[in-house]
């Protein structure tokens, strides 16, 4: 037998030996693949907790690019109407939903012998921030919506007050409306809302410690930098509607506030929620404060409840 032939045999045995190899390493990556899929079909959630209510009357329309419904307890309401701004990601179809945070305020309200206010949800999509017309494109959201409520009031009646209630970026939004006319609203209830110590626009190493300062998670952070700059074009833009800046020219005549947020909000929200919350009080505006040992949007339900009602 030559060198040749046995140098052949060699390199075929040498092959065949990698392809069982091969052949082992993915029968056993398929294994664990399946495994890991079994694992996680058997842990996954399959429900959730529903709250017990009775879901409030629904009409919707629109108005322009403003999507809203009206939603009335069925027992009547009080004369007030509470606009609700929405988080990311939600829309104005949230108010009934059964596993949501509205579902417990509504429930909370038919828990107690005195009738609830109209709320009103509106929305201008999923994500969307409340500005003054400047040089984004998609700024002037703020004049566009004071100037549709009341079309909005005309069909549902007008009423004895205007509330705001916001949740995330609607909390963040519902500051900007309720304290850029704070003649227009009784009431403003922010929860866990977008307010930042820190500009936008700061620079790169402020940012980053103020996210070491606040424990808010870096893909959070770029989301909220990402959504800033869609809406104001520069820092001064920015101060328009910086619930921080607004504040500064607050008196006891403005809205009362009610403010809440969780310690360790991964957004980064609880220190400059407070910071709004002492400056506020300085300035002699009524204001609420509830600082929860929770996350994102942990809320008391029962005194959101009863400063919206009362």
């Amino acid at each position: 037998m030559s060198a040749t032939t046995n140098t052949s045999k060699l390199h075929r045995a040498a092959r065949l030996m990698m392809t069982r190899r091969y052949r082992y390493w993915l029968i056993a990556a398929i294994i664990v693949a399946l495994i890991y899929y079994a694992w996680g079909e058997f842990t996954r959630t399959r429900g959730a907790q529903k709250v017990s209510f009775r879901p409030a009357e629904e009409t919707c329309g629109t108005s322009g690019s403003l999507r809203y419904c009206v939603y009335r307890d069925r027992r009547g309401s009080n004369g007030d109407v509470v606009y609700h701004m929405h988080g990311r990601n939600l829309d104005e179809r949230i108010w009934n939903d059964d596993t949501y945070m509205t579902a417990l305020i509504q429930s909370e309200w038919q828990r107690r012998p005195k009738l609830p206010p109209t709320v009103v949800t509106v929305s201008y999509g999923s994500t969307w921030l409340l500005t003054p017309k400047g040089e984004k494109p998609d700024s002037g959201l703020l004049d566009d919506l004071m100037a549709r409520l009341p079309a909005i009031e005309a069909k549902i009646g007008r009423p004895r007050r205007r509330l705001l209630m916001g949740e995330s970026m609607g909390g963040l939004n519902v500051l900007i409306a309720g304290l850029s006319y704070p003649s227009r609203f009784a009431k403003v209830a922010a929860l866990c809302p977008g307010v930042y110590s820190t500009s936008p626009f700061a620079s790169l190493s402020t940012i980053r410690a103020t996210m070491q300062r606040t424990g808010a998670n870096p893909k959070i952070i770029f989301g909220v930098w990402m959504l800033a700059r869609k809406y104001a074009a520069n820092d001064a833009e920015w101060q328009r509607v910086s619930p921080l800046a607004l504040i500064e020219r607050a008196g006891p005549a403005y809205p009362a506030l009610y403010m809440s947020n969780g310690l360790y909000d991964v957004y980064g929200n609880f220190e400059g929620s407070q910071r709004l919350v002492e400056m506020a009080r300085k300035r002699g505006v009524k204001t609420e404060w509830h600082p929860l040992y929770g996350g994102h949007c942990a809320t008391d339900v029962a005194s959101l409840a009863a400063f919206l009602s009362s």
